[in-house]
């Protein structure tokens, strides 16, 4: 009798990393500088990096957003895989975070694919909406979890039909199986999960990608 799924363990994870992830020495080099941050479990790991990756290239991504940048890893990421005048639209609170990522996607040689705003996303956002802008082929929500449920709702309304949203976290270090759990943001997550389940606006897949990635695309 076959088994339903892997247990993921610390040597199979590594195993895996081993044989597929194409990592470089600059994200390497960004990855161990942030991991010791006070915050630094943020950060996405690389083989979601690399994921992500592949997400752009198969859209033929050209127009993306980005819901919480910190230290720049994931926007790396996508910025290298967009065409030279592929953009990214990125939103942040922290000038302490992003100096951190300006400085490598300059490194990188992305920064002219990047623009960043610094004030919170929700108006961001907003103020896309309401200027009329749209047509995003991507975007990911990796930010303060109350408010995910706001930015899945804003970035499906920029997204154009066949467009992607990816959403991290969203098993929440699986307390969000947990019905003791009730604090505000495994509170967010839980309830995001369950209305994207009956939204028939999008296609929804979850993955167990590092700490659970929903990809919504909207039909």
């Amino acid at each position: 009798m076959s088994r339903s799924h892997t247990v993921m363990t610390e040597p199979l994870a590594g195993y895996m990393r081993a044989v597929s992830l194409r990592e470089d020495a600059l994200l390497r080099r960004l990855r161990e500088e942030t991991a010791p941050m006070p915050l630094g479990v943020m950060q996405i790991s690389p083989e979601q990096g690399q994921f992500m990756q592949m997400l752009i290239r198969i859209l033929g991504a050209r127009r993306t957003l980005e819901v919480g940048v910190f230290t720049g890893y994931s926007s790396i990421c996508v910025a290298r895989a967009l065409p030279d005048d592929g953009r990214i639209m990125a939103c942040d609170v922290s000038e302490e975070w992003t100096s951190m990522a300006r400085r490598y996607w300059r490194e990188a040689g992305v920064e002219h694919k990047i623009s960043l705003r610094l004030a919170p996303a929700v108006q961001t956002l907003q103020e896309l909406i309401d200027s009329g802008d749209g047509g995003y082929d991507f975007a990911f929500i990796d930010a303060d979890k109350e408010n995910y449920r706001t930015y899945y709702e804003q970035c499906l309304h920029l997204l154009r039909p066949g467009g992607l949203i990816a959403i991290d976290n969203v098993l929440w270090h699986g307390n969000v199986a947990d019905q003791t759990k009730q604090d505000p943001d495994t509170v967010a997550i839980r309830q995001l999960n369950s209305r994207m389940l009956a939204d028939f606006r999008v296609d929804l897949s979850m993955l167990p990608v590092g700490d659970g990635l929903t990809l919504a695309r909207k039909r």
